[in-house]
């Protein structure tokens, strides 16, 4: 039986593609999966929920600036390779697959040395230093997203949630329209910023949620569990902190505004929904460049956050909701855009780098 190791943490970005990927391999030959991670990730509480063994790594940021951290990461680092190494042994891990994160650079090193092949997985257009650094001698390097630069990068897609993968929109759109007492027959228009919500589209919609309802469409917003927005309580605009069930969100929309996370964009293109993307503008700008695929489709519309506001929403967005044609037509070019077979495509690459080890 084949033993894979799947590096990688911190994140939902880099936690949910690496479980996508986990639960595939598990079910289709009842593999030997392990994980690796820190002990401060999101992966620390998601992968054991999932029945996955956690094998734990320091976590070792690399260093920005010459400091007594910089100073301190060369021995930081070679002690977590040490960690690694002595997890392959233990396990006899037959293959290593990076996903990003902390958990991923001293992976790919302890896999070179113990001369076991390893497949980096990059999410974001804009790859991260672990992977930028991993994709160089490894022996198969996947990417999300077309033109993501990386180094012998493959386009197989997202993993994706098995409940987004296996989701028909039409069957589930009266229990979503139940589950958030709107109306199964009126257009919905879905807005969210991420678990802990985006300021600048709660601040905008709260201003042009009048607009919204005034043009025969319903919202349903989700605002983040750190929101204080006050609900206006009206017919048709469901507001929410936290949505459990993305999958009936994802059911019920006909219309998307959001950030453009690489999970985000991928799940959206892949399940055919038109959107309107406000990226992140704090970062390294891996928020605009996820979304440029899906926009250069014409699958998706990019809006500035600099300047998305309650005017942003009426000249923007608002005519975009009785343009029926044009919505149609977007939604046919996410179809195009988007792959609901990212995990099985990243699994293929994993199988061609074990047969040529």
């Amino acid at each position: 039986m084949t033993t894979y190791l799947l590096a990688g943490g911190g994140t939902a970005g880099h936690v949910n593609p690496l479980l996508a990927v986990a639960d595939l391999l598990r079910e289709r030959d009842g593999a030997d999966v392990l994980v690796l991670g820190t002990k401060e990730g999101l992966e620390s509480r998601l992968v054991p929920e999932r029945g996955y063994e956690l094998l734990i790594v320091d976590k070792v940021p690399f260093p920005r600036r010459p400091n007594r951290a910089a100073a301190a990461f060369p021995a930081r680092f070679q002690r977590a390779v040490k960690q690694v190494r002595a997890h392959i042994r233990e396990h006899g891990v037959d293959v290593v697959v990076g996903f990003g994160g902390y958990a991923a650079a001293p992976a790919y090193v302890a896999a070179r040395r113990e001369k076991v092949p390893f497949v980096v997985h990059e999410a974001n257009a804009k790859p991260g230093l672990a992977n930028v650094l991993g994709a160089r001698r490894a022996a198969g390097v996947g990417v999300a997203f077309a033109g993501t630069p990386l180094k012998r990068g493959e386009v197989v897609g997202m993993p994706l949630r098995r409940e987004v993968v296996d989701l028909d929109r039409a069957a589930a759109r009266a229990e979503a329209a139940a589950e958030f007492g709107l109306d199964p027959d009126k257009p919905v228009l879905l807005v969210f910023g991420g678990s802990l919500g985006a300021l600048r589209l709660n601040t905008a919609f709260a201003d042009a949620w009048r607009d919204v309802l005034a043009s025969g469409w319903q919202l349903l917003h989700a605002t983040g569990e750190r929101s204080d927005l006050v609900d206006p309580g009206a017919a048709g605009y469901t507001q929410l902190r936290y949505i459990d069930r993305m999958d009936l969100a994802f059911a019920l929309a006909d219309l998307i505004v959001s950030r453009s996370g690489s999970a985000t964009v991928s799940e959206v293109s892949a399940l055919g929904i038109p959107a309107v993307y406000v990226p992140y503008a704090v970062g390294n700008g891996e928020q605009r460049l996820n979304a440029a695929s899906a926009v250069t489709a014409g699958a998706a519309l990019l809006l500035d956050d600099a300047t998305f506001d309650g005017d942003a929403v009426r000249s923007e967005i608002v005519p975009l909701l009785s343009d029926a044609r044009r919505l149609a037509a977007m939604a046919d070019s996410a179809q195009h855009v988007g792959s609901r077979t990212g995990a099985e495509d990243l699994v293929a690459l994993i199988d061609r780098a074990l047969a040529e080890k």
